[in-house]
């Protein structure tokens, strides 16, 4: 799934807990991003405004990438140069927009998910696509994000890196960080056993041996 992404760049480990072992527990996080989501993850509200198609909640996937996954909002701008779209009879421009509930990131999970959304399009739709946008709730603003060849190289990157630790179906290991607290999973993934002597050790140290 593409939203894996921002997943594993956040933490291989809470990554494979929900994508590999399928656990997930909510916090407040999770729960108002939820609620922020709902009205830009229904497909009905989808609306034209001068010319400009804005269709929400439009599912996406790529054969090449081996991922799927959905778009929050994606505008179709009416261009002469752009990519012929049968159903609406006119030639777009394509602009991937991703809906995040806080403000920008210091890593770049939000754009590798935006760029691996963008790529999906471009499959499915025979076009490039040069950017594309974030929204951020907390900011109330877009942010445009350019489609650079090195953020394309970083996504096929990841998406083959999620796939190696999908196929292995193994679930990384993890020392604990700042950012565990703010884990919905922390409960489950409990990173403090890691710090913890293995049984099997404890044994032969009790033995002497």
């Amino acid at each position: 799934m593409i939203s894996g992404i921002q997943h594993f760049v956040f933490c291989k480990r809470q990554w494979a807990l929900i994508h590999i072992e399928k656990l997930w527990d909510e916090n407040y996080f999770t729960i108002d991003g939820q609620i922020k989501h709902e009205r830009v993850d229904d497909y009905s509200s989808s609306i034209t405004r001068n010319g400009v198609h804005e269709i929400r909640a439009l599912p996406v996937s790529s054969a090449e990438l081996g991922v799927s996954g959905q778009c929050d909002v994606v505008e179709f701008r009416p261009t002469k140069n752009g990519v012929f779209i049968p159903r609406l009879n006119d030639s777009f421009s394509i602009l991937p927009i991703e809906y995040k509930r806080g403000r920008p990131k210091n890593d770049l999970s939000d754009k590798l998910q935006l760029m691996t959304q963008a790529m999906c399009l471009e499959d499915m739709l025979l076009t490039r696509i040069e950017r594309g946008a974030l929204f951020y709730f907390e900011t109330r603003r877009r942010d445009d994000v350019t489609f650079s060849e090195e953020l394309r190289n970083q996504a096929r990157k990841i998406v083959s890196e999620m796939h190696r630790w999908f196929d292995s179906g193994t679930t990384p290991k993890v020392r604990k960080t700042a950012k565990c607290k703010r884990c919905s999973l922390a409960n489950l993934c409990i990173p403090e056993l890691e710090a913890c002597e293995p049984v099997s050790e404890y044994i032969m140290r009790s033995l002497g041996q």
